[in-house]
């Protein structure tokens, strides 16, 4: 078997045999955009079920994919932030699946550029008390991007904001592990 490096991959030119198949790794797939209209058709009757005339739904994005297609099912404004890069990183993403640029959702920039998996001890601080004040586990790794960026926006009073947290949480586990090992006086539960 040979294994191939990120860089010396193209999957372009990528020559399968017939018994073979190529699954790319995360959820960048234009297949995605199934599930994604289910999730915009469960928040429009959420929306309609709690009479909800002006919505925006906020999310943070890697590939930004979930973010992509909610926004091409949604007839409201989606947000986004870049939890990997920057907004530049973000709509090169967009237009691996999608060309039309009108239906990218507005991305809001973040305070700085972050690597993915890379331990920001303020993103563990902001995690700790936000499930300290309200109770609610968040994902420790792309949420605290989230959640500050979408805490500093201005908010419009006409408008309802949904947030829509990362899920996934089980990696917390190995997260927190990871904090725990290089910020030994900061995890409380260490």
């Amino acid at each position: 078997m040979q294994i191939m490096e990120t860089q010396d991959f193209d999957k372009e030119t990528l020559q399968l045999k017939n018994n073979e198949l190529f699954i790319s790794e995360g959820g960048a797939v234009k297949e995605a955009q199934e599930g994604l209209k289910i999730l915009a058709n469960e928040i429009k009757e959420y929306q309609e079920q709690h009479t909800i005339k002006n919505l925006k739904v906020f999310l943070p994005s890697g590939t930004g994919t979930t973010a992509l297609f909610l926004q091409k099912f949604l007839d409201c404004e989606v947000l986004t932030c870049p939890c990997v890069g920057d907004s530049e990183y973000l709509k090169k993403q967009f237009r691996e699946l999608e060309f039309d640029e009108n239906i990218y959702p507005t991305i809001i920039n973040t305070d700085k550029k972050y690597h993915f998996g890379k331990l920001y001890k303020e993103n563990y601080l902001l995690w700790e008390k936000l499930q300290e004040e309200i109770n609610i586990e968040f994902d420790l790794l792309y949420d605290p991007i989230g959640l500050k960026t979408f805490l500093s926006l201005p908010k419009e009073q006409s408008f309802t904001y949904l947030y829509i947290h990362q899920g996934g949480i089980i990696g917390n586990v190995t997260m927190i592990e990871r904090y725990i090992h290089k910020y030994k006086d900061l995890v409380k539960n260490g």
